[in-house]
């Protein structure tokens, strides 16, 4: 079941949220709701580290780095 809620923000900042939403190529909805069950789950440190690196993966420097290049500091 979907219940509706209302909230109240800054108009510039629903603006700027909207924005990056539709860069994203999803609704502030989706967003929202995104974001409310991160919130909301108590997700074990190493279950937010596979979330992360699986949303890295698609990153791409264009190329592969040499073992050297990886260890620069």
């Amino acid at each position: 079941m979907t219940k509706n809620i209302t909230l109240s923000a800054d108009e510039k900042l629903i603006e700027r949220a909207r924005q990056r939403a539709a860069l994203e190529n999803r609704s502030l909805n989706d967003a929202f709701r995104e974001w409310m069950e991160q919130w909301t789950c108590n997700i074990e440190p190493g279950a937010r580290y596979e979330d992360l690196m699986s949303r890295l993966d698609k990153i791409d420097s264009g190329r592969k780095f040499s073992r050297d290049e990886m260890n620069e500091r």
